[in-house]
This record gives C-alpha cells, sequence and structure tokens, in this order.
C-alpha cells in the first residue's frame, strides 16, 4: 500500500474516532452475547488521551469484537471507529500487548476455518497498524470454528462467531 493511500487511511479513521468518542452508544459485551447496556464516554477522550481505565471505561474501546460476513476479510465500515479508538489507546500504552483472535463459523473445513480464522486477524492487524499500531503490540492467533460464541446452526447464530476478538494483556 502506498503511502498517500495509507494516510487517506489514517486520517479517515482520525475522523471516525472523533465521532466516535463523542456519543453514548449500545455496546455488545465482549462476551458476544444479546445483552446491550448503555455506555458513557471516558472524560480523558474528551481531552484525546486515554488513562489506563479508558480500556474498560470508554465506551469505544469496550467493543471489542469485529464481526465478518461469510467467507469475508474485509472490515466493515461500521468498525473503522472502534479501530481508531483502539490504534490511538495501543500507541499511548506501550506495556499493553493485543492479541487478535480470529474465528469462523461451523462451516467449512476445520484447516478452512483455521485460515479465514488468521486472515482475519491479520486484517484487524493491519487496519491497527495502518492507524499508528505499532506491530510489536499485537499478535494474531487464530481458532478458526473452534470457539463459538452462539451453537445454533442457523446465520443469525454464525455471524457473531465469525468475528475477531481484540483481547488485551498488560506486561
Amino acid at each position: 500500500m502506498n503511502t498517500s493511500l495509507r494516510l487517506a487511511i489514517a486520517a479517515l479513521l482520525c475522523v471516525t474516532a472523533v465521532g466516535c468518542a463523542k456519543k453514548a452508544t449500545k455496546v455488545a459485551p465482549p462476551s458476544g452475547g444479546d445483552r446491550t447496556e448503555q455506555a458513557t464516554t471516558d472524560r480523558s477522550s474528551d481531552t484525546g488521551a486515554y488513562t489506563e481505565a479508558s480500556l474498560n471505561s470508554d465506551s469505544c474501546l469496550r467493543q471489542r469484537v469485529i464481526y465478518f460476513d461469510l467467507d469475508k476479510t474485509e472490515i466493515k465500515s461500521e468498525f473503522q471507529a472502534q479501530i481508531a479508538c483502539h490504534s490511538k489507546f495501543i500507541r499511548q500504552f506501550p506495556n499493553y500487548h493485543v492479541t487478535l483472535e480470529g474465528n469462523a463459523d461451523e462451516r467449512g473445513s476445520r484447516e478452512y476455518n483455521l485460515g479465514l480464522g488468521e486472515r482475519r486477524g491479520n486484517a484487524v492487524q493491519s487496519a491497527l497498524s495502518s492507524a499508528g499500531a505499532p506491530g510489536t503490540q499485537l499478535n494474531v492467533v487464530s481458532y478458526g470454528e473452534e470457539r463459538p460464541t452462539c451453537k445454533d446452526h442457523n446465520e443469525e447464530c454464525w455471524s457473531k462467531n465469525r468475528r475477531v476478538e481484540i483481547v488485551y494483556t498488560k506486561n
């Protein structure tokens, strides 16, 4: 990807992040359940800087799951603000490492789903890196179909299993 395209993507992500930080949104819990709750933004977001507490209080940072379409690895536009928020936090806190856990639904072979989960994780890693997150803090793991959040056999359930989970670890 050339430099001007990367800069354009980074600028778009930054503009989108500003919109994310100023409004309350409904947030799906990291467990992938159906329950939603009203979240408030962390005051530190108004100043442009995060604190470590922001990881659990900022509405944008609490969104740690990125969903994908069937057999796709492209990140949907609705997740761009989330990518920008996480990238900004990762840049500000080099003592945190992030594992990007790629997952797939049960359709397809085990090998295909492991590869698809890895490609999805790599897509999120690339987006975070393009937005400024240091690659040294990012790690991709694929679980394929092995860790479903929903075990029914229908499209609604499968769509919840096609995801990348963002997992923070403090060193």
